[in-house]
């Protein structure tokens, strides 16, 4: 287990923090309106909205702007599980798959609940220095709880030798 995690994730909790870290690093989600709704160390909930900067021309959210959001889900997990960890771990998307069910016309809620597969992924990686990849499932569902869209985003994972090693 990270001891730093919950630094990162009451940082990201904070919402004035996470806006200045989604401007600096993801503009583009910042604009889109993706935020995290809740984040634990095993669990994530992040929203997008239907909005101008998220709409389609068929009235719904812009499938891209789903993804962030469902990525980002996955994504703070794994960015916890990997806070200032020694050694450092790159962590890198490899793959992502979608399926979509509805229409996304509000605000759409990602909830991610992989933080264990991602931290003992983490953890074989350190282990064994060998990259280690996961398949994480992020469920995307509307305001009255149906089923919108699911992702399933794969992550690879590999520690960092250490400088001058």
């Amino acid at each position: 287990m990270n001891p730093n995690a919950e630094t990162l994730i009451k940082s990201l909790k904070n919402p004035v923090k996470l806006r200045v870290f989604l401007f600096n690093q993801l503009p583009s989600a910042f604009f889109s309106g993706v935020r995290i709704k809740e984040l634990d160390q095993n669990r994530s909930v992040t929203t997008v909205p239907y909005k101008w900067f998220s709409k389609n021309p068929f009235r719904s959210t812009y499938f891209a702007c789903l993804a962030m959001a469902a990525e980002m889900s996955t994504g703070v997990l794994a960015m916890a599980h990997t806070y200032k960890s020694s050694p450092t771990i790159s962590m890198l998307v490899t793959k992502l798959e979608a399926n979509y069910f509805k229409k996304a016309t509000g605000i759409t809620n990602f909830t991610c609940e992989d933080g264990s597969l991602i931290e003992s992924a983490i953890e074989k990686a350190i282990a064994t220095g060998e990259g280690q990849t996961i398949r994480a499932k992020s469920t995307g569902t509307n305001q009255a709880g149906e089923l919108v869209a699911e992702f399933f985003i794969t992550w690879s994972f590999k520690a960092r030798k250490p400088q001058g090693k």
